[in-house]
């Protein structure tokens, strides 16, 4: 992965071993067991094939540079889907 995350979870019922979250859930760009899930989400939504890391390592850009008013799951993937082309 291109940057450091915590690795740990923050709160108390925030279950680092659980990944699997609702459409609705917020998403901690901070904490990288939820950036993983994430990108292998996306890749898994648009079938990617291995391509060395380059499509995960994009969109951990984009995470970055996405408002951080977009939080929820559903609208983080809305997000890249609908910007991909732009970065």
């Amino acid at each position: 992965m291109l940057y450091d995350y915590s690795w740990k979870a923050r709160q108390e019922n925030d279950n680092p071993i659980v990944t699997g979250f609702p459409d609705n859930a917020l998403l901690d760009r901070n904490e990288g067991y939820e950036v993983l899930y994430l990108i292998n989400q996306v890749a898994q939504k648009y079938s990617w094939k291995p391509d060395g890391g380059v499509a995960g390592h994009k969109i951990e850009k984009m995470l970055r540079a996405m408002p951080g008013s977009i939080r929820s799951r559903r609208n983080v993937m809305d997000w890249l889907g609908n910007n991909w082309s732009r970065y």
